[in-house]
C-alpha cells in the first residue's frame, strides 16, 4: 500500500510527481531544488544558499511523513557542477551533525529544473 505525503511548507511539485511516498515502512521523497515554498522563486544567490534551501524543502516533506532528517537512510545529490561538492557537502553535513549519516552518491549532470544547481532525494525510513 502506498501513501501519498504533502507538505505546506514545501513548494508544490512542478510536474506529475508527489512530494513524497510512504510504502513498506520507508518514506522516498522526491528531488527537491531550491524553490522557495512562499514565493515560488528559486534561491540562487550562492551555492550555499541554495543547498540550505533545498534541505528546508526537504525537511519539510521529512515532518509532513512524521520522521526528520535522522530517519534518512538514503540520499542522492544531483550538481550541475562538481566543482560545488565541497560547499555542497559542508551544507549537506551541517543536516545530519550527532546523527548516522546516509548512505549517499554524488552525480554531476548536464542541468536540473528551473536552472537549479543542485537537487537531493532521499529514501528514510519510518521506524527510526
Amino acid at each position: 500500500m502506498k501513501d501519498l505525503v504533502l507538505a505546506a511548507g514545501a513548494p508544490q511539485p512542478i510536474g506529475p510527481y508527489s512530494h513524497a511516498i510512504k510504502a513498506n515502512g520507508l518514506v522516498f521523497v522526491s528531488g527537491q531544488i531550491a524553490l522557495n515554498a512562499a514565493t515560488g522563486t528559486m534561491v540562487q544567490d550562492t551555492i550555499e544558499a541554495e543547498t540550505h534551501q533545498v534541505m528546508k524543502n526537504m525537511g519539510a516533506i521529512l515532518e509532513a511523513a512524521g520522521v526528520n532528517f535522522g530517519a534518512i537512510v538514503k540520499t542522492t545529490i544531483f550538481l550541475t557542477d562538481l566543482g560545488n561538492f565541497e560547499k555542497v557537502n559542508a551544507i549537506y553535513g551541517e543536516y545530519f551533525s550527532g546523527t548516522l549519516a546516509p548512505a549517499r552518491e554524488t552525480v554531476q549532470v548536464v542541468a536540473l529544473p528551473k536552472g537549479a544547481n543542485v537537487e537531493i532525494s532521499c529514501i528514510a525510513d519510518l521506524q527510526n
